[in-house]
């Protein structure tokens, strides 16, 4: 036998697997291809692919006698045997109430679970609109707010205040000092009485 090189064994694996790369190997990832059964063979009748013996072959093969054709019987059961048979056919009428409820349980919750569904649905939608709703109200509030603000011109009220009103600031006796405990307001009930 010829020694090789390692070029050639390199050579070799490359073009096995270049070969091997397409092969089907039966049974490593896809399910083995199903086998025909083999066909029985009855009497008097040649098997396709062989050829008629001819008479020499007959001469050396001395005829056996064909087997009887033996008739199936039918095995035979005892009565136990074919009640549990029956036995496990069968469904009683418990098990089809069972099944029954089972599958009527199932259409209810399944039912319930979608009206559920859509009325969250519907409710998201209504509470989206809602929203869409406020965000609008909100900007409208903010344009009126500041046009409001915007035409106001506190120069020209303190004028009028001081001048048509008679109006004037106070002074040092008419403030009255307090001290509140934390950031909370302060409501008037009735005037403030003198302090001096």
């Amino acid at each position: 036998m010829a020694r090789s090189n390692r070029a050639e064994t390199a050579r070799r694996r490359k073009n096995n697997a270049r070969v091997n790369r397409g092969m089907y190997v039966e049974g490593n990832t896809v399910r083995r291809i199903a086998e025909v059964p083999d066909r029985r063979r009855q009497p008097g009748r040649q098997q396709p692919g062989r050829r008629k013996q001819t008479d020499r072959n007959r001469r050396s093969v001395q005829a056996a006698p064909a087997p009887a054709a033996v008739p199936k019987q039918k095995r035979q059961l005892s009565e136990a045997a074919q009640k549990n048979r029956q036995k496990a056919t069968a469904m009683n009428w418990g098990f089809v109430v069972f099944l029954a409820v089972v599958c009527t349980a199932i259409l209810f919750c399944s039912v319930n679970y979608l009206r559920y569904k859509s009325e969250i649905t519907a409710r998201m939608r209504s509470v989206a609109n809602l929203e869409e709703e406020l965000a609008q109200l909100k900007e409208d509030n903010d344009a009126y707010y500041s046009q409001v603000t915007s035409n106001v011109d506190l120069n020209q009220i303190k004028k009028t205040a001081i001048g048509r009103l008679g109006m004037r600031y106070p002074s040092d006796d008419q403030t009255v000092s307090y001290s509140t405990s934390g950031n909370s307001y302060v409501r008037q009930y009735q005037d403030v009485p003198d302090s001096k």
